[in-house]
């Protein structure tokens, strides 16, 4: 089981001192979103980082940050001087049109994006591709190494909340296996209130008795929540994402205490099932975090 949450980094160098630098860092979200921030001259490699996230991770929102250490090397500037005399031209026309003298500050130009670059680096040069996917992967690596102790933290937290859920689940076992003679014997105080004689063999009675236990009876609900808890149990041990099919289960969780409690109707069953729900809720909260 892995957490959506982690972090990491890795590095290959290129041609005995350049260098790749990568940060993979992961928060939870519902489905895959990658943002890779890689510098400007690398942007063919987007599409290759891209996969090779898909291939680590399956859910969750990545931040994937690419730095290069050119080692020292010097860089060559390039000045594009046909966007430059562009720019010249351009502004020497507003100038006139708008009744301006002087000359145009070449310099100020130069700042404009574009017009002064460093060479780019051949994305072809052998070596600098498998360079770029050793950093990535290893930095995959290490984040997955992280989100796989995260996923160990979460796993013992949810075993210590399973263990909390079914004592809770025994308490009420208890409180609802004697359904029928609870419903009789509510009947039967009610028609003493009422000042109505009626013998506890009645045959009236125990239609009735019999009626309300059935629509009471929760052995369904009980069977299905054990089964649920079995369940569970399951995904902790798999090595497979499994955080969209526990978020599910909590949804059945949800809906067989709920039945049980309004079947039930036993005022002592009320509040257990009170603390079921809310011991439920910090578990699915935890659960968002699992892949």
């Amino acid at each position: 089981m892995l957490s959506m949450t982690g972090f990491g980094k890795g590095s290959a160098v290129f041609d005995g001192r350049q260098r790749f630098i990568v940060e993979v860092s992961s928060v939870n979200r519902k489905q895959l979103e990658a943002r890779i921030s890689l510098p400007s001259e690398f942007s063919g490699f987007e599409v290759n980082a891209r996969k090779l996230i898909g291939e680590y991770v399956s859910r969750g929102s990545v931040q994937l940050r690419v730095s290069f250490d050119g080692g020292g090397a010097a860089e060559e500037v390039t000045i594009d001087r046909g966007l430059l005399a562009s720019l010249v031209k351009v502004c020497l026309e507003v100038r006139h049109d708008i009744g301006l003298d002087g000359n145009v500050a070449v310099e100020e130009l130069m700042r404009v994006p574009g017009v002064v670059g460093g060479s780019t680096p051949d994305m072809d040069r052998p070596g600098l591709a498998a360079a770029f996917e050793q950093a990535v992967r290893e930095a995959l690596t290490h984040h997955r190494e992280m989100r796989e102790r995260e996923g160990e933290a979460l796993k013992k937290d949810f075993q210590e909340r399973l263990a909390t859920l079914e004592g809770l689940l025994k308490k009420i076992e208890p409180l609802v296996g004697n359904i029928a003679d609870s419903i009789k014997q509510r009947l039967m105080e009610k028609l003493a209130a009422e000042n109505i004689p009626v013998g506890a063999d009645d045959d009236r009675l125990l239609k009735e008795v019999l009626f309300y236990a059935d629509k009471s009876d929760v052995t369904e609900e009980i069977t299905r929540l054990h089964s649920h808890f079995a369940q569970f149990r399951r995904f902790l041990e798999e090595t497979q994402p499994v955080g969209r099919n526990m978020d599910f289960l909590m949804q059945e969780f949800f809906r067989e205490i709920t039945t049980l409690g309004n079947k039930a109707g036993a005022p002592a069953v009320s509040p257990l099932v009170v603390a079921f729900k809310s011991e439920l809720e910090k578990l699915r909260e935890q659960i968002q975090n699992v892949e």
